[in-house]
């Protein structure tokens, strides 16, 4: 465990950032398996709004480190090429 000050300190800030980190990949999930579900349900357009709204999802969650850029524009590509087959 932290003994010194500045170690208790960033201690502190690590919880406190894997807790936000934590729901802010949870909502970016979230927004991924709804745009899912509406591909499987053959909807081309809710498939298209959902994408639209994870699209900029998983670009703010690269863009902080959440996830890497290359694992977001995977997703993206993935993602879009199954709307695309719709």
């Amino acid at each position: 465990m932290a003994n010194s000050p500045q170690a208790k300190k960033r201690a502190r800030q690590a919880e406190d950032a894997r807790q936000r980190n934590a729901g802010q990949r949870s909502a970016m999930r979230t927004t991924v398996k709804k745009l899912q579900a509406a591909i499987e349900s053959g909807d081309k357009k809710l498939a298209t709004e959902a994408y639209k709204v994870a699209v900029p999802a998983l670009d703010k969650m690269a863009r902080k480190g959440i996830i890497h850029k290359n694992a977001a524009a995977r997703s993206k590509s993935r993602l879009n090429n199954a709307v695309r087959a719709l």
